[in-house]
């Protein structure tokens, strides 16, 4: 039986303001909260709300048939508590459904993944403990920004515990082989893949209401008997894009969710269901693996990551965030880590591309990728020496290692001493209970037995 495994991503960028050269040393905030907020409502207003609306009305109306997974960004999580609750809100009402899996991924959208394995690990703690605050579940499969993949990651993230990971169905990795099985981690059998069917995903996000088309109007009957068609053996049909795809990307006039709403009747005519990606990991078995020795993304014909590292411009910027990575890693300054967060999102080196794929693309604020690299990099000199002031930038690596590691064993050292106190706080509490209680009683057993020898001595007298 096929069945489609329907995922959605959610991602919001944090817009950099104007700074300038002279401001290094000056200004130690980057952002345009103007531009932050304006987004961030904008997409709220025409995308998520009314396409977690209609998810949420997908799954009632199915009686739980329907099933889709979501991943949200920490930078995006922290947009949507501050200008976007409501999102919020739906995102827990779909999760209540019990019809919906978040996955992890990166908390920043960046790609630490391709730079700094301590880095990436760190992050993705952390994504996985907001995950698991939120939305009361611990996230077993994983998703990259972009959907980034090689052996490298794979082996990566399965030793961080996960049991699947979603990436593209690239024809330069896949070869004659086909998107519509499950699949394994070169070297790392018990990491599973989930390869995303462009063709079918892009007819939804990208091509949906283009009247140039030559398969416009697309009905959701038609885009199941697709489906149908497929090869009987062909049974997982992964349908992975960016939740602004449904608003913004294709808008709602164009009657997107509509299309959306009537897939689940459309497909269970067909005998066609929806699972989660857990699911189809424990139902169904690998076939074979995926040998991607070099990087691949879901961007670009090309699905690779020349979008944020395909010109020098990007790999020096992107090379010299990460210059300071290990010492960011250990700070312990909340603003630092804010900072370090927003500055590695992958838009930022996406606005320095000079590859020409055909589509224009929209740089904000910027005329060009030289003016964004340069923006870029005055910021990062003003980040990088806030950075240096904790951690002197003439400390070699194994000064600051052993820096590092004095700190963690202080902290390590605090945290048992901390435990232990808490353990002695609650015996001295318990010992205090004991002898408020002995007390208590105490004075009573002296008053009843100095009046049982009173009336003994009267007794005597009368006698």
């Amino acid at each position: 039986m096929k069945t489609i495994c329907l995922y959605f991503e959610i991602h919001q960028e944090v817009h950099l303001k104007r700074y300038r050269f002279f401001d290094i040393g000056r200004d130690h905030y980057y952002y345009d909260e103007y531009a932050n907020e304006q987004s961030m409502n904008e997409l709220a207003e025409k995308s998520y709300i009314p396409a977690l609306t209609a998810l949420i009305e997908m799954v009632k109306n199915s009686d739980g048939a329907f099933k889709v997974a979501l991943s949200v960004s920490g930078v995006a999580l922290e947009m949507l508590e501050i200008h976007a609750p409501k999102v919020l809100e739906l995102l827990h009402e779909l999760n209540d459904t019990g019809k919906c899996e978040f996955l992890c991924e990166p908390y920043s959208h960046g790609l630490s993944s391709l730079a700094n394995e301590e880095c990436f690990r760190e992050e993705v703690l952390r994504m996985q403990d907001k995950i698991r605050v939120l939305f009361g579940k611990a996230p077993k499969v994983f998703r990259n920004s972009s959907l980034v993949y090689d052996n490298e990651i794979g082996s990566l993230v399965a030793s961080m515990g996960f049991k699947g990971m979603l990436t593209e169905g690239a024809k330069h990795i896949l070869g004659w082989k086909s998107p519509h099985y499950l699949y394994h981690c070169a070297g790392v059998p018990k990491l599973k893949l989930l390869l995303r069917d462009f063709k079918l995903s892009d007819d939804i996000s990208l091509r949906f209401s283009n009247s140039e088309w030559s398969e416009y109007p697309l009905f959701a009957d038609k885009y199941m008997d697709w489906i149908a068609e497929m090869p009987e053996e062909e049974q997982v049909i992964n349908i992975f894009m960016q939740l602004s795809a449904l608003g913004i990307s294709q808008s709602l006039s164009s009657n997107i969710l509509e299309f959306l709403k009537a897939l689940p009747k459309c497909a269970k005519d067909r005998g066609i269901t929806f699972s989660t990606p857990s699911e189809i990991i424990s139902k169904l078995k690998s076939v074979d693996q995926i040998d991607c020795p070099y990087p691949m993304s879901w961007v670009d014909e090309e699905r690779d990551i020349s979008p944020w590292l395909g010109n020098q411009l990007q790999r020096a910027a992107f090379d010299k965030l990460y210059s300071v990575g290990e010492r960011v890693r250990l700070c312990t300054d909340n603003r630092i880590k804010q900072d370090w967060d927003y500055l590695q999102a992958s838009n930022n080196f996406r606005y320095m591309t000079t590859k020409n794929t055909g589509i224009e693309i929209n740089r904000g604020i910027y005329s060009s990728p030289y003016d964004a690299f340069a923006n870029y990099m005055n910021i990062l000199g003003d980040f990088i020496s806030r950075v240096n002031e904790l951690y002197p930038v003439d400390m070699d690596n194994e000064e600051l290692n052993s820096l590092l590691t004095t700190i963690k064993n202080q902290d390590d050292e605090l945290t048992a001493m901390n435990k232990e106190v808490l353990k002695l706080q609650e015996k001295l509490e318990k010992a205090q209970s004991e002898l408020n209680k002995y007390e208590d009683v105490k004075p009573k057993k002296t008053v009843t037995k100095k009046k049982s020898t009173a009336k003994t001595s009267a007794e005597k007298e009368v006698k």
